[in-house]
């Protein structure tokens, strides 16, 4: 296939799902977590549930940057524009860069977006380049960017640090809280309250990372695993690929998204991970802190580090080692169950009452991959 619309072809869609609810007949519910936000978004936006047999079920993973980064993540950032705002003459205004999905994601008591209204130095960009750009015009003012995301987005953050370092900028900082997949793919299916049968593995992620990574999860927890892309044809094919394994009690690692994704991943980005980014342990909204689930700065770039350099941890920084499956981080929210798969959006008793994506308690609906996002938008189906 070489257009989109031979990707998005009903006809073809129809006959995948026939061969789904062929596999399936006869067996008991078959459970499969979509692992990518970008997944979640397009089953809700193409209705694809609605083709697929009802002893099949998909669950929305944590595979959305924007959800599963944590609250105190969020008010460190809010932490460091505040104290530009009672700065000494002689320090340099912090002035804080980040996507604009991150500007609503909220903390324990406001977000950058509130914090910005009240006049804090917050810009929007739409790449690390713009933040470079900005350390260079402005050498009065010290830069940070925040650095969110999976392997996916990371190494443009590497290349980041190594083209500040190129251009000798001394104002540029970055504030890390990247991610990595496959450890918190074997969180989740440690997780007893979870039972899973299959993943449809992340497929930008897997573009950077390779199929290799996953293969623990097929020969350790027998679970299947495809890669598979975005497009209904894909997510359609994927499933299929998953469902054959299932049935067939058999686990391994299949790449439906062959156009893009290999088994040994992209080697120029991994070795730009490589040489910047150090595993570390992390902390996943919702999810509790994950061991070498994260990545940090290796110390020859520490002078990068915004945690270091601006002693976050004086900002009230902190990573509560005995979280594990915190059931929720603000009162009545359950983003935290909603990503481990446990809970849906329509359990929750805020979902379209008080939370909304124009007023979002959670980060499942603030982000356009989020869950309660997307079931907002399209509905359950």
């Amino acid at each position: 296939m070489k257009y989109i619309d031979e990707f998005r072809n009903g006809t073809v869609a129809a006959g995948i799902s026939k061969k789904i609810a062929s596999l399936v007949e006869g067996h008991d519910r078959i459970t499969v977590m979509e692992v990518c936000g970008s997944h979640t978004m397009s089953i809700y936006r193409y209705g694809l549930k609605n083709l697929l047999p009802k002893n099949l079920r998909l669950l929305s993973g944590p595979g959305c940057p924007v959800c599963v980064t944590s609250t105190s993540y969020i008010d460190t950032a809010i932490a460091m524009v505040q104290k530009t705002n009672s700065r000494s003459v002689s320090e340099k205004e912090v002035l804080v860069t980040t996507f604009g999905d991150m500007m609503k994601v909220p903390g324990s008591s406001s977000s950058l977006e509130k914090e910005r209204a009240k006049g804090a130095a917050v810009a929007v960009v739409y790449s690390t380049l713009d933040a470079l750009r900005l350390a260079e015009k402005h050498p009065d003012k010290q830069i940070v960017f925040l650095a969110i995301g999976f392997e996916t987005t990371a190494p443009t953050i590497a290349a980041s640090i190594i083209e500040a370092e190129r251009r000798r900028l001394k104002n540029y900082f970055v504030l890390t809280a990247h991610k990595v997949m496959p450890p918190v793919m074997q969180a989740l299916l440690k997780d007893r309250d979870l039972d899973l049968d299959g993943f449809l593995c992340p497929a930008h992620v897997s573009t950077i990372i390779g199929s290799r990574p996953y293969e623990f999860i097929a020969q350790e927890f027998h679970i299947p695993c495809v890669i598979a892309g975005f497009e209904p044809l894909d997510i359609l094919l994927g499933i299929y690929m998953l469902i054959e394994q299932i049935v067939k009690k058999e686990a391994s690692v299949k790449i439906q998204y062959s156009r893009v994704a290999r088994e040994d991943g992209n080697q120029k980005a991994l070795s730009l991970l490589e040489r910047v980014f150090e595993p570390c342990d992390v902390e996943w909204r919702g999810l509790g802190l994950i061991p070498k689930s994260g990545l940090k700065l290796r110390g020859v770039y520490a002078t990068y580090d915004a945690l270091s350099v601006f002693r976050i941890s004086d900002f009230g920084f902190r990573i509560n080692p005995e979280i594990r499956n915190p059931k929720s981080e603000i009162n009545g929210c359950i983003c935290g169950d909603i990503l481990r798969g446990i809970k849906m959006p329509s359990e929750c008793k805020l979902f379209k009452k008080v939370c909304n994506p124009e007023h979002p308690v959670g980060a499942c609906m603030v982000s356009n991959e989020g869950t309660c996002a997307a079931w907002y938008k399209y509905g359950e189906t």
